[in-house]
């Protein structure tokens, strides 16, 4: 006889293991299923551990730079393994702290691969063998995966995803980075920090497309500054791998071809949702290009199934997940009669983005051209980072603070950044638009003195011709 649940959780990402957390605290019988690691992608191979490289690059870069503070390093070098081995150790640390939660909310574990077998029912094959359990509601939170190139697969040796540059068993010396996006130029910038010698292809007109076109020219120009060669508007059009590197044609902005040999690729050319073999065609779950397709709460077509994190329309980012996995949690316990609790769909407009490249960059909202694409007649203020004093002091100078408010009301439709900790500071922001801050109450706060969120402020100012320091 299946096991019984209130809900069921397709994958223990930061989707999936929120919302198990989420719907225990609610009162919820709960399990979780996962074929892998608890904590998903994010914590195992993904947002955490890409971090924990980015770190020990970023004390590289400034141990290279110690003469500016007026210290000497001297003999200065990277230990490879030791900086994976630092970086496995901290995604160890955080699954064990998702297992250690589990057994807290006492949320069942089921390890292995699960597969609905009715809208109330999935199969589990793992550990255990074969399990059926059932529940009153299921949540898929299955996730996605890399997307390889058609013509060179990732075969983990010369040709690597993100997960195969996370392990490298020795440094590219000639890196070739296929996209440009977060993941692409986040791993651009910790080889390139690590002594390798990278180049970056977009095939789009800018890098990190997505973003501000402001800040997608600083950020190219501050990368081609570290040594980096940037090609955009260009594509991959071949790549022969053999034993000792990769040979790649490369189609320019120009259109003519060009050839160059590297010792290693990554292809970041975006993801794929694992929404495959795992039972939804048969119980006419709707798909659209792969992705389940689900209303603001995270229900699917089918009553009683419902879906969160990257195997939904994007952004496909893990705070985005943790966020959906809150909201499905609570509005499944709404559903099972919890009249108290009050589900908040998510606002896509007010997810923030964060690239941890050196320097950073971090967004919410609509870019400028957006803005006035949406018909908006815009307001811009621009703050940069060499006017403000603790960034001077620093010794992070480099950046700007972009501020993009609606003229006529002066909501704040967008903030764009680029610099030192500039993820840290895009919060600020972000409870600005959530509690649909105008202009004028931006500019009546006070910020602290010295600190970096000082720019914050006279980007606002500066919007309306009342900055400071510039």
């Amino acid at each position: 006889m299946a096991e019984q649940y209130d809900l069921i959780v397709l994958g223990s990402g930061p989707g999936g293991y929120v919302a198990a957390i989420r719907a225990a605290q609610l009162g919820l019988k709960t399990a979780i299923v996962e074929r892998e690691n608890l904590g998903g992608i994010c914590l195992n191979w993904g947002c955490i551990p890409t971090k924990a490289l980015l770190r020990s690059a970023e004390v590289f870069h400034q141990m290279k730079h110690a003469a500016a503070y007026g210290l000497a390093a001297d003999n200065i070098r990277a230990d490879l393994d030791a900086v994976v081995k630092r970086s496995r150790g901290v995604a160890r640390q955080l699954n064990q702290g998702v297992t250690h939660l589990m057994k807290k909310n006492k949320i069942a574990v089921h390890m292995g691969e699960g597969r609905l077998t009715s809208t109330t029912t999935l199969e589990v094959k793992g550990e255990k063998g074969s399990e059926s359990l059932s529940a009153r509601h299921i949540i898929i939170a299955t996730g996605a995966r890399a997307r390889d190139l058609p013509f060179a697969p990732a075969d983990g040796k010369r040709v690597w995803t993100y997960r195969h540059a996370m392990v490298p068993t020795e440094m590219p010396t000639k890196l070739l980075v296929i996209g440009s996006g977060a993941i692409g130029i986040e791993f651009a910038s910790f080889y390139n920090d690590m002594g390798s010698d990278v180049t970056v292809v977009e095939m789009l007109e800018r890098i990190v497309p997505v973003e501000d076109a402001d800040v997608s020219a600083f950020l190219e120009k501050s990368l081609t500054k570290q040594g980096m060669t940037i090609m955009t508007g260009a594509g991959v059009e071949e790549l022969k791998v053999t034993t000792n590197g990769v040979s790649a044609r490369i189609k320019g902005r120009d259109g003519k071809i060009v050839s160059g040999e590297f010792s290693h690729v990554i292809t970041a050319i975006g993801i794929i949702a694992n929404t495959e073999n795992i039972g939804l065609e048969p119980l006419g779950v709707k798909l659209e290009r792969g992705i389940i397709a689900v209303d603001p709460d995270g229900r699917t077509n089918v009553a009683g199934l419902w879906a969160i994190g990257d195997c939904t329309p994007g952004p496909w980012l893990a705070h985005k997940a943790s966020h959906e996995g809150v909201t499905a949690a609570e509005a499944i316990a709404r559903e099972l009669g919890n009249k108290d609790i009050h589900p908040h769909a998510l606002d896509r407009n007010n997810i923030p983005g964060c690239t941890y490249c050196h320097p950073q960059i971090a967004s919410v909202g609509l870019t400028e051209a957006k803005a006035k694409e949406a018909g908006h007649e815009v307001r811009v203020g621009n703050f940069p980072f060499i006017g403000n004093g603790k960034a001077i002091a620093l010794g992070e100078a480099e950046g700007f603070i972009k501020t993009v408010f609606d003229a006529k009301t002066g909501e704040l439709l967008g903030a764009h950044m680029i610099g030192a900790e500039v993820t840290e500071l895009i919060q600020g922001y972000v409870v600005g638009r959530t509690l649909e801050t105008t202009e004028a109450e931006l500019m009546q706060t006070v910020f602290a003195h010295p600190t970096l969120s000082e720019m914050m402020h006279e980007s606002v100012l500066a919007a309306y011709g009342r900055a400071i320091h510039i």
